[in-house]
């Protein structure tokens, strides 16, 4: 969802390239798409920030009980970024700094249940982690014990947290840490409710020092 038909278009041919994509609706503001996501039952929905009438941040919450939502947008802005992601999108992805079979793939990983961030989205969240709280800044610094003793995770389960906040899909977490991917997602099961949240997003926003 993009008020740019030339934003739609080019996204479109790029993701009904991929012969496992369908790409089932477009809409040029959010309550087009909104109407759109409700007949329409899409599995990811790409959404821009801002549009006319309402914008993506705006539609976001009700959005994401529809889909699963990942804003992509120009706006790399902090602020916008956590709200986004406090709101309920599963990932958020910043033009100019993916490529066509990035995006794709992201797609899928956000259709699987992983969340999906562009570099210049978490450096943004790192951004204001670092400048909060020490706290926070024990939690980007991934200090063992300070974690352990705010969130009561393992050692293991810090590990796992801070690679996610990297922006790493369980395969890779995995591959890293020499675990199996079954291993991983239990360590997020686990994960998420310690950390009071309830999606992959959230978690990255509280790990991140700014609850």
């Amino acid at each position: 969802m993009d008020d740019s038909p030339i934003v739609r278009t080019g996204l479109r041919s790029l993701l009904e390239a991929e012969p496992d994509i369908e790409v089932v609706g477009e809409a040029g503001d959010g309550d087009e798409g909104l109407a759109h996501c409700a007949a329409l039952a899409p599995d990811v929905v790409l959404l821009d920030v801002r549009m006319p009438r309402r914008d993506g941040v705006s539609v976001v919450e009700e959005m994401s009980g529809l889909a699963t939502v990942v804003m992509m947008t120009f706006t790399d802005e902090a602020s916008v970024i956590q709200t986004a992601l406090r709101r309920g999108a599963s990932g958020y992805l910043v033009h100019g700094t993916f490529d066509a079979d990035s995006l794709a793939a992201m797609v899928r990983q956000c259709a699987a249940g992983s969340g999906a961030f562009s570099g210049p989205a978490l450096a943004a969240l790192r951004g204001v982690g670092e400048a909060s709280t020490v706290q926070a800044a024990a939690v980007v610094q991934a200090s063992g014990s300070r974690l352990l003793e705010t969130f009561g995770l393992s050692p293991r389960q810090v590990e796992v947290m801070d690679l996610i906040a990297h922006g790493r899909t369980n395969g890779q977490i995995a591959k890293e840490l020499f675990l199996a991917e079954k291993t991983v997602k239990n360590h997020i099961n686990a994960i998420l409710p310690a950390l009071g949240v309830t999606t992959r997003a959230e978690a990255i926003v509280r790990w991140l020092g700014r609850s």
